[in-house]
């Protein structure tokens, strides 16, 4: 009586082709869910909207890049020629200092600025919707008077030159000024949307969270 060892049992050779029947599919669906994710993408690339953007998320963006290039030519003049630009190093900072006062305004604008909303979950709707109106004056009030502050500091010392160049300081106090005066119109403008909503972010922060 002859044994062929080399053939696999029926029952073996059945379960070896469902698996490789089953590899094959799990690699066909891999596959197609990678194409279909690449569809996806170009769909969204192709339906991209700025119309979500304003003024300040743009001149940040441009002064955003007028830093990098300030701070990468600073880089290069003394790493590269080993002699600096000293006047790099300053008008970085203070492009730095016109992305942040612009960018708080567009903070203002998209409601991201630190707030707890922790209370309003267990307050009555009533006393929040109050509440939430009592904030956004206080917080208009405060912009608006920031606004003022800037201006009479300006006013006094906007001639002081810079350490590096000859210029003078009030530019970048402009562009601080500038920047409290967008976020006290975005403000007014978010105050008056959440007038008219009946809720602002601190009451329902979930309606927020598509902004993201």
């Amino acid at each position: 009586m002859h044994i062929d060892s080399g053939a696999a049992p029926p029952a073996m050779a059945q379960y070896r082709g469902e698996d490789g029947r089953a590899a094959a599919e799990s690699h066909q669906t891999a596959v197609e869910s990678i194409v279909h994710s690449f569809e996806e993408a170009d769909e969204q690339q192709q339906h991209v909207s700025l119309s979500g953007y304003a003024f300040e998320d743009w001149f940040c963006l441009a002064l955003f890049w007028v830093m990098g290039a300030l701070v990468f030519l600073q880089f290069f003049t003394r790493y590269v020629l080993n002699d600096s630009f000293a006047w790099t190093e300053e008008l970085a900072v203070y492009a730095l200092i016109g992305v942040v006062f612009m960018g708080s305004a567009m903070c203002v604008r998209m409601c991201r600025h630190i707030q707890v909303d922790f209370l309003y979950r267990y307050l009555p709707k009533g006393l929040a919707r109050v509440l939430a109106t009592l904030i956004d004056l206080l917080r208009t009030l405060f912009f608006g008077y920031a606004v003022w502050l800037v201006y009479r500091y300006i006013d006094l010392v906007g001639v002081e030159p810079m350490t590096t160049i000859f210029w003078d300081k009030a530019y970048v106090y402009w562009l601080a000024l500038a920047g409290f005066v967008m976020m006290f119109v975005r403000s007014v403008q978010v105050s008056v949307q959440n007038w008219r909503q009946g809720y602002s972010a601190l009451e329902n922060p979930a309606a927020y969270q598509s902004q993201d």
